[in-house]
């Protein structure tokens, strides 16, 4: 994908392009808008959690991704070996850091437990969550949106746990904005489920 220069980017670059002429392009229009999440579920503005509350830590960990996910389009499954992109539909940033925030977030609002979202590896958690985010796209047979995930939970005694999350929302029109509005809701209705996953855990 290719975006155009920032205003302050292309002053510095006006030389550079005079130069160049006519013999590079930078691609076309940028997008009018971009798709993210938004936690339904917030932990309110204050002090949050801390170790010495003797609240469990859970570490949300990097979420892995297909390839077909790994970018910032939103893909449609056209057949069971056909895969598309949505037209004029692009996400902010790479859909596994939007879904690991929400899940993060999501966890924290409960107020049972200090969530750490990053990759800060010199707090010992008591529970580590990672996973796949296998699906996040639009199921065209179906006119859904799905999204699916891969969780792995992992105890402070090593012990793992494994279980698949998903959640559909159906006869959504093939629009970037209805497309991203109905990923939202199953984004949070998965991260909500994870939350009581965890929670039971």
């Amino acid at each position: 994908m290719t975006f155009r220069l920032r205003p302050a980017a292309t002053l510095i670059a006006v030389p550079l392009l005079l130069a160049l002429g006519g013999c590079v392009s930078f691609g076309g229009e940028p997008p009018e808008s971009l798709l993210t999440l938004n936690a339904e579920a917030r932990a309110p503005a204050g002090p949050g959690a801390a170790p010495s509350d003797n609240r469990p830590v859970i570490a949300v960990r990097a979420i892995d991704t297909p390839a077909k996910l790994d970018v910032l389009r939103v893909p449609v499954a056209v057949s069971d070996t056909e895969l598309a992109y949505l037209q004029e539909a692009f996400w902010v940033e790479k859909p596994a850091r939007l879904f690991r925030r929400l899940v993060g977030e999501t966890i924290r609002a409960r107020g049972q437990a200090m969530v750490v979202d990053g990759d800060d590896g010199t707090m010992p958690a008591t529970m580590n969550l990672r996973g796949t985010l296998t699906e996040m796209g639009y199921d065209a047979a179906d006119s859904a949106a799905v999204v699916q995930f891969d969780a792995v939970r992992v105890g402070a005694d090593g012990a793992v746990v494994t279980r698949r999350f998903e959640a559909r929302e159906i006869g959504v029109p093939a629009e970037a904005r209805a497309v991203g509005a109905a990923l939202n809701v199953a984004a949070n209705r998965v991260a909500a489920e994870v939350a009581d996953w965890i929670a039971g855990g």
